[in-house]
């Protein structure tokens, strides 16, 4: 049974975790070299207590009890008796295995040593470890409290003994489960891709502004935000960031090439709502409709079939290359990222020939490899078949 959790990293995801994970019942030491983001974590968890109290989401004693299951500690070896460990810390992989080495020192055998990455390779990371089969991904989504959804990525070297408790564990504290192959992006990251990077698309070739893409997908399609929009809620750097690293990964597959209008708002500090203006200017106020005139719906469809159709591929994909089950693929979209519908559950809704059709229509088109309809596409058509999730 883990009881005992030790989160690395005070920022806003090891804090975000370390409230899960102290509201679950665990006893939690949450650890960061500097003191001022251990008081800063500690002050924002106050004020998340008291917002809920207010809500009468809990009472003074279960704002007291989660607040008193939490440590806040300065020194590594204060995680020695943590049943799991769960980093947090920055994407950078030689930093990662540091501190995954030198924690290993201090940890007893059976702790399970996790990483929140959200796209680094897993393998990599556990061989830093002299036990590389106690280490595992689990990665959460940002806020770590609200969001349902968290994935489970095993490393080649994770054992299943490993893998089991990482799953009962995180299940326990009332989260959705995905378990996903350790490959670039795992399910979210990758499969997301074209809902940023078709619609910079369609911008850069002059068919839509920013604002018609986002109200297409928004009005047409149900998702809560469009392209741009979330773009500039999770900055501009971040996003093309991720979309480099990916691009990268996958050994430069022209399906996840970054674009040049973001590279180049990244650069101009055009990083979204953090920086005042992206996409959209935050200083001044903003509109995110259509802009002027009617709403073209004909022209919004247009936009939301060809990036939908791009998004339900990758979905296909990922489930062809099994990188994870159908129903982990659909419940990460839905629960992740908060998708109107899951991508399979959507590709039976339209249908295989729709699908197969609207891909083959794009690389007609464009006679690029960007546009290369999944083979389980095909298949499933020919077979007149259903995902079925």
């Amino acid at each position: 049974m883990i009881k005992k959790v030790g989160i690395i990293g005070g920022g806003t995801m090891g804090s975000g975790i370390a409230q899960v994970a102290a509201t679950a019942g665990c006893s939690v030491k949450l650890y960061d070299t500097k003191t001022e983001a251990l008081e800063k974590a500690k002050a924002d968890l106050e004020k998340i207590m008291d917002r809920l109290l207010e809500k009468g989401k809990i009472n003074s004693e279960e704002k007291q009890r989660i607040q008193n299951n939490i440590k806040y500690v300065n020194s590594l070896k204060e995680l020695k008796d943590s049943d799991l460990t769960i980093e947090a810390i920055v994407e950078n992989l030689e930093i990662k295995k540091n501190v995954f080495s030198t924690l290993e020192k201090f940890v007893g055998d059976d702790c399970i040593i996790a990483s929140n990455t959200s796209s680094l390779s897993i393998a990599s990371i556990a061989s830093s470890l002299q036990k590389p089969e106690r280490c595992i991904g689990i990665h959460f989504f940002n806020p770590a409290p609200l969001m349902k959804l968290v994935e489970v990525i095993p490393a080649i070297q994770t054992s299943e003994e490993t893998l089991k408790n990482s799953v009962e564990i995180i299940k326990n504290w009332n989260k959705t489960v995905a378990v996903a192959k350790d490959t670039p992006g795992f399910i979210v990251n990758r499969v997301a891709r074209p809902f940023y990077g078709e619609a910079l698309r369609i911008y850069e070739e002059g068919f839509a502004s920013f604002a018609e893409i986002d109200s297409a997908m928004k009005e047409i399609g149900g998702f809560r935000m469009g392209p741009f929009e979330l773009m500039d809620f999770i900055g501009n750097d971040v996003n093309y960031t991720v979309t480099e690293t990916v691009f990268e990964a996958f050994y430069y597959d022209p399906r996840y090439k970054p674009s040049f209008t973001q590279k180049r708002f990244a650069e101009a500090g055009y990083l979204g709502r953090k920086s005042g203006k992206g996409y959209y200017n935050y200083s001044d106020g903003v509109s995110l409709s259509a802009g002027e005139g009617d709403f073209d719906s004909e022209k919004a469809e247009q936009i939301f079939n060809r990036i939908l159709v791009m998004l339900i591929n990758e979905a296909a994909d990922a489930l062809f290359w099994n990188i994870a089950s159908a129903e982990d693929i659909d419940n990460a979209m839905t629960k992740g990222v908060n998708y109107p519908k899951g991508l399979l559950a959507w590709a039976d809704e339209k249908g295989m020939d729709w699908c197969v059709k609207k891909m083959d229509e794009l690389y007609d088109e464009y006679h690029e490899d960007r546009y290369r309809c999944s083979p389980l596409l095909r298949r499933m058509n020919k077979g007149g078949l259903r995902f079925g999730v």
